[in-house]
């Protein structure tokens, strides 16, 4: 099965990518990860984004799918794969289209702006371990302290209220108009959002008809 996850930042798409890749025992996909692999291994197409990025340029959308493609050929992606991050945009999703890579299913998580501002700002993390907790969801036994190194734990700045509602701001206008654009081709398939993790790994598998 060929999946592309869909949803606002902090929608949970990470997390649920993970749990369907190893209950699929499908590879997900980071446009991040095969870019910097991409570029270190000296592809033609790594090489020129590499071109871009040592000018500071943004990586045109052509060169991005283009390396897509390139990933998906590997043999682990043969029985199907999960895509996160990518497509950002319409322009993304039709280059894509053009470039032949396949898709069956665009699976959007729905979760309303308000409660993405709850759980992000409620995040908080270890700037010495790396250790991530939520106030609500997964405190720390001490407030304010990692369990793991004792060290005091900090909001990130992508964490912050307003940094978080700049972000839900660039999402409904690039990257919210994909929903459409799936649905008019009919994979799109929507799970509302649960109150916990597994409550929303149950209603994708039902979604996904697994």
């Amino acid at each position: 099965m060929k999946i592309i996850m869909l949803g606002a930042p902090g929608a949970g798409k990470g997390t649920q990518a993970e749990i369907i890749s190893q209950k699929l025992g499908v590879p997900t996909i980071s446009t991040g990860n095969i870019l910097r692999a991409a570029v270190k291994a000296g592809t033609p197409v790594g090489l020129k984004a590499k071109a871009f990025m040592d000018a500071g340029k943004l990586v045109p959308d052509d060169v991005i799918i283009g390396i897509l493609a390139e990933a998906l050929q590997a043999p682990e992606c043969a029985e199907g794969y999960i895509l996160d991050g990518v497509p950002r945009t319409i322009p993304q999703a039709e280059a894509m289209e053009e470039q032949g890579v396949e898709i069956d299913v665009a699976l959007e998580l729905d979760v309303p702006d308000e409660t993405i501002v709850r759980r992000m700002s409620g995040r908080r993390v270890c700037p010495v371990c790396g250790a991530t907790y939520h106030i609500e969801n997964h405190p720390p036994r001490t407030e304010g302290v990692c369990d793991k190194c004792g060290h005091e734990l900090v909001v990130r700045a992508d964490d912050a209220p307003e940094t978080v509602l700049d972000r839900l701001s660039t999402y409904h206008k690039q990257t919210e108009p994909l929903i459409a654009f799936y649905r008019e081709r009919g994979k799109l398939r929507t799970v509302s959002d649960q109150p916990t993790i597994e409550g929303n790994t149950v209603e994708i598998m039902k979604a996904l008809g697994i």
